[in-house]
């Protein structure tokens, strides 16, 4: 269990108040690493905010800087602030960067909307620097809505930008490639966006054209293609718009627990049922049937000593539970507390690992582990000693 000082704590608390240079001493404690950096970062994923991430990625040269300048400033056009994270190459003879956002960027100086960090990737290879995912999460628990993650200038098998990310922009430019280099496995197969920078250029059709084309002779969904103009703005509110819509159709990032250093599940997780115990599964369902409700097949679970019942209530389900015997768990909670709300089960994934980080916590459990349910779902209860006094199910759908 990582200690947590009353400075870090401190820092946090500073963070979630939006204080500009409390951003700037946590992006550093990050880089620097260490226990402190370790501790940072889970009071951080504790804070339980989320961005949307954006991932421009592109060959050195393709206006990238220049891209993310102009992407900054439509999104602070829609209100929201933003979060740049710019990695710069380092010299492999006296280690040091030129941090060229820094230059390109300099009208948003006054503001507070905008904070950009450039960093040098330290030789680290796949187009991003080491400590680049938890400079996003340091971002994030300072409320930024969007972090846009430029990368180095990448070559073509230099994608680690995508496991950072949501939505990957990959930038092209005409004259750097024929047909045959869209064909090439790589970077070209991670990007959800292609973008055709410098589109004021000639040959910027063809490139389009080959990147449909190349699409073609895939498999899955078609990344759409956009032209932009950097130097002056154009396209570029209509790729923020891409973006945007891209994210919304996913639905937010899934975000799952992984020990001290993991990921809270808040946009992947949400309630999958409501467990209801019942003395008749026949005379409950007459009611809900009443309503509209459709009830599924009933279930028996001999292990658990009950009978079950699923109805469909939208993105969600109510679960009616009928004991098979008056010792089981459902026999007894009727026996003492007479029908009504039995537990609530909330659907993630990384069902193990979730587990695994309460438990370390020190979370009252019911499950000693996790078991394996009705339709094959995994799942684990939780005290309700831990929850405010409501017995909580944490389940993954099968598979």
């Amino acid at each position: 269990m990582t200690v947590v000082s009353d400075g870090v704590l401190e820092l946090v608390e500073r963070l979630q108040r939006g204080e500009v240079r409390a951003l700037a001493r946590a992006i550093s404690v990050v880089e620097a690493g260490g226990v402190d950096a370790e501790a940072l970062l889970t009071q951080c994923l504790r804070v339980g905010r989320v961005a949307l991430r954006i991932g421009v990625t592109g060959a050195p040269g393709a206006g990238k800087s220049t891209l993310v300048d102009q992407m900054t400033r439509v999104l602070r056009g829609e209100g929201k602030t933003v979060g740049v994270v710019a990695v710069d190459a380092t010299s492999p003879y006296s280690g040091g960067a030129l941090l060229g956002d820094r230059i390109r960027m300099q009208g948003f100086s006054g503001d507070d909307g905008v904070y950009i960090r450039s960093m040098a990737s330290r030789g680290v290879a796949g187009g991003i620097g080491r400590a680049a995912e938890g400079v996003c999460q340091v971002m994030e628990a300072a409320g930024r809505d969007v972090v846009v993650v430029e990368t180095v200038g990448v070559g073509q098998d230099e994608v680690a930008v995508a496991g950072l990310v949501d939505v990957v922009v990959l930038v092209l430019v005409p004259g750097m490639g024929d047909d045959v280099q869209a064909l090439k496995a790589g970077v070209m197969e991670v990007a959800d966006v292609f973008c055709v920078n410098k589109a004021d250029r000639g040959g910027a059709e063809r490139v389009e054209a080959e990147i449909v084309g190349m699409q073609g002779l895939a498999e899955g969904a078609v990344a759409p293609v956009v032209p932009t103009v950097g130097t002056t703005g154009e396209g570029v509110a209509e790729l923020i718009e891409v973006v945007e819509r891209i994210a919304a159709e996913r639905g937010g990032r899934q975000l799952v627990w992984s020990g001290d250093r993991g990921r809270l599940a808040l946009d992947g997780m949400v309630l999958d049922h409501l467990g209801i115990a019942v003395r008749s599964l026949e005379v409950a369902r007459a009611f809900y049937e009443g309503i509209g409700l459709v009830p599924g097949a009933v279930e028996t679970v001999e292990r658990e000593g009950v009978r079950l019942m699923m109805m469909p209530v939208g993105e969600s389900r109510i679960e009616l539970l009928e004991a098979l015997g008056e010792e089981s768990v459902i026999g007894r909670f009727v026996a003492k507390s007479g029908e009504g709300l039995h537990h609530i089960a909330l659907r993630v994934k990384g069902i193990d690992a979730m587990f695994a980080s309460l438990k370390e916590r020190g979370v009252q459990l019911v499950s000693d582990g996790v078991g394996v349910g009705a339709g094959g779902h995994r799942y684990f209860f939780v005290h309700p000693a831990s929850t405010g006094g409501v017995l909580i199910e944490i389940v993954e759908d099968a598979g």
